[in-house]
């Protein structure tokens, strides 16, 4: 059962976060992919990503940018699996086009901006279709310090 977190932003932005969580996955061994809704976000998450810390950067590439299987993170708007990614984060209101061809991951991450009200009603539709895919759905929101805490 692929396990699915859905991060509500309300204080801090995608660019924020998302290096974090990609750092995250990579110390635990795992290959991901970053599935924009937008070729002009995975130009800006290309760039972030080389840029966010003055001390490192996200080994990565675009779909396109030479092998995708040779990538750690792949960013792309295309749908599949070219880089064999274990996690695949889904950001700017990219969603899953079928739930069920998820299954075979170890986690997939919905980031959605919970001052969006469109964005907020996408979230709650794409709850509802990975659960009814099977996953093991659980919601994460800010405390007040910026931390993320599991909600029941």
């Amino acid at each position: 059962m692929t396990e699915t977190l859905f991060y509500h932003l309300e204080r801090r932005s995608l660019e924020e976060i998302l290096p974090g969580l990609v750092e995250k996955s990579l110390q635990r061994g795992w290959r991901a992919a970053i599935r924009t809704d937008s070729s002009e976000r995975s130009d800006a998450l290309d760039t972030l990503l080389w840029t966010y810390d003055d001390q490192s950067f996200l080994p990565h590439a675009q779909l396109g940018d030479g092998a995708p299987s040779a990538q750690p993170v792949l960013i792309t708007v295309e749908e599949g699996n070219p880089n064999s990614a274990n996690i695949v984060f889904y950001v700017g209101g990219a969603m899953p086009g079928d739930w069920t061809a998820l299954n075979d991951l170890a986690r997939v991450v919905l980031l959605f901006d919970g001052r969006d009200e469109a964005a907020l009603a996408a979230a709650r539709a794409a709850w509802k279709d990975a659960k009814a895919g099977g996953h093991d759905v659980t919601y994460w929101k800010e405390s007040p310090s910026g931390k993320f805490e599991k909600q029941n």
